[in-house]
Formats: C-alpha cells, sequence, structure tokens
C-alpha cells in the first residue's frame, strides 16, 4: 500500500496534478495561481495617438471591435477601462485622426465599438488597442484577422496593476 500511495504521489506531482483536500475530506483541483497579464504585441502602438477621443462609433460603422478587461491574478472583469482603437479602414488609413477612437469597459469588463471595415495594410488586415490609463500597465495589441472579409475582431486584455 506505501508504495501505490508513493507512486501516485510521484505521477501527481511530476505531472503538475495537484490536489487539494476540500471540507469533509474530499479531494478537489487546486485552484490555478493567478491569471497571467497580457504582453504587448510587437507592432502594437505604431500610429497609436494619445489621449484619443471617447466616441459612440468611428466613421460609418460596419465593423465590430470587441473585447474583455480583466484583471491579472484573479481575472476580475474590469468596469470603467478605457481602451483605444484604430486601423487601416475602408474610410482612412492608421495614422488618420479620423481612423482613431476610445471607448469605456461596460460593468461586466466587456468593450465594444463599431467602426468601418478594416482593410489589409502590409498584406494583413488587423486592429490595434490599447490600454493607456494610469492605473494599470499599458498593453497594445495587433491581432490579425483570419480573413479580411470577416466583419468583427476580438481582443481581450489581462491588466497587471501600475
Amino acid at each position: 500500500m506505501a508504495d501505490l500511495v508513493t507512486t501516485r504521489r510521484r505521477f501527481l506531482t511530476s505531472t503538475g496534478a495537484v490536489m487539494a483536500v476540500g471540507l469533509g475530506g474530499i479531494a478537489v483541483p487546486a485552484r490555478a495561481q493567478g491569471v497571467a497579464p497580457t504582453p504587448s504585441m510587437r507592432g502594437g502602438a505604431n500610429n497609436y495617438r494619445p489621449g484619443a477621443p471617447i466616441v459612440k462609433r468611428i466613421g460609418g460603422g460596419g465593423f465590430w471591435m470587441t473585447g474583455t478587461v480583466r484583471r491579472a491574478g484573479d481575472g476580475v472583469p474590469l468596469p470603467g477601462q478605457r481602451i483605444q482603437i484604430w486601423a487601416h479602414t475602408t474610410e482612412g488609413h492608421e495614422r488618420d485622426a479620423r481612423s482613431h477612437g476610445a471607448t469605456l469597459t461596460d460593468e461586466n469588463g466587456e468593450f465594444r465599438l463599431e467602426m468601418p471595415q478594416i482593410v489589409p495594410a502590409f498584406g494583413q488586415a488587423h486592429g490595434h488597442l490599447a490600454y493607456d490609463s494610469e492605473e494599470f500597465e499599458s498593453v497594445f495589441l495587433r491581432p490579425v484577422m483570419r480573413r479580411s472579409s470577416d466583419t468583427s475582431l476580438s481582443a481581450d486584455f489581462v491588466l497587471r496593476p501600475a
């Protein structure tokens, strides 16, 4: 019996499968140590405009940029966080002021902003998003669309306190 327990412990430890004893002595999986922060993406800050205005929509719309914002560690949704969005679209280049806008996350840490259809720039259809307030570390994302005909793109932020 001792060999079975030793072998089982060695297996659980070597595979990373960790168990904790819950109420009543029942073994349950241990909780993860935390939600890792999102790293900034290479090229994400290209053509970034500090202080872009909060808008209801960028241009004529027709394309949706969506996502979530959560806190690193515990993954709690973060309401009221400012996310700037910009892209090369059917109405302007990503360096044009009219192609930039910002929105705030709702009570569930979700954001959604309508903008013109994103079109390929430098061979890829992609968007740019930034979290750039002072409460958390800045994060710049540059998600690439699967197909340039897609009418939405989603990006999620997990932020580390500044």
